[in-house]
């Protein structure tokens, strides 16, 4: 890799992280997909769940304060329990199918009627976390799937972001550990590694500074747009998979 890379990679990873943390999501997958331009693709989307791993770790860190821990007490085990099952099909499952899938659920939440009033409860948390769980060992960016579901169960956006970041930081440790035991070495990207965590120290702590700025409401409307995009994304790298295939 050259110096230009790294150094790009590092200063995008301040930027991704300032993202998601004044406007929700976003980040990780404007991330995967510079890094998918640079990386080989097997190292991928395990480096980018390492970085991300250490992001969200630094977000819930700075707001602790405000996570809901009984939510991510349902979330968590769930999405440990899909990313164990993922990991027995690591690589038998179509990605583009993933991706319109992830897509279609996405602007539903955003823009559909409101789903059945179960979905809000503690079945629909660990229906949730599962199939979250499920599909970041997979399409890599699982992120715009959980705030979606997150989202709505938060209290204001300071709860919002805490929370994501909470539950991200463990569906991470989840992928990591999971392409650890499938043999991928960890230690060849070290330096990348690190430098694009202490990079994502920066990006969050201004984005956390801009987001007690933002007002409720503007929040919400960016937050919907930021899915949106994401969602967008998602189908056009689906379709491009497909008619490639």
């Amino acid at each position: 890799m050259s110096d230009l890379s790294f150094w790009g990679l590092t200063a995008l990873s301040a930027f991704t992280s300032f993202i998601t943390a004044c406007m929700g999501a976003g980040g990780g997958a404007i991330l995967i997909a510079a890094m998918a331009l640079i990386l080989p693709p097997a190292a991928v989307i395990p480096v980018h769940g390492l970085v991300q791993l250490g992001s969200n770790v630094v977000r819930g860190v700075m707001s602790w304060r405000h996570i809901n821990w009984p939510l991510l007490a349902v979330f968590v085990p769930m999405s440990f329990a899909g990313a164990w099952l993922a990991s027995c099909f690591l690589v038998q499952l179509p990605s583009e199918a993933l991706q319109l899938a992830i897509a279609a659920f996405v602007l539903y939440l955003c823009w559909g009627p409101p789903l059945p009033k179960f979905t809000s409860g503690r079945l629909g948390l660990a229906l949730g976390g599962f199939g979250t769980g499920f599909i970041t060992l997979f399409v890599g960016a699982s992120g715009p799937l959980v705030a979606a579901f997150i989202k709505p169960q938060s209290r204001d956006r300071f709860a919002a972001i805490a929370t994501f970041a909470g539950a991200m930081s463990f569906q991470h440790a989840a992928k990591a550990v999971a392409f650890g035991m499938a043999g991928f070495v960890f230690r060849d990207w070290w330096p990348l590694i690190i430098a694009m965590f202490l990079a994502s120290i920066v990006g969050n702590w201004l984005g956390l500074q801009m987001l007690g700025r933002i007002s409720e409401q503007r929040f919400h409307r960016l937050f919907q747009l930021v899915l949106t995009l994401l969602a967008v994304q998602l189908l056009v790298e689906a379709a491009r998979g497909l008619s490639g295939s």
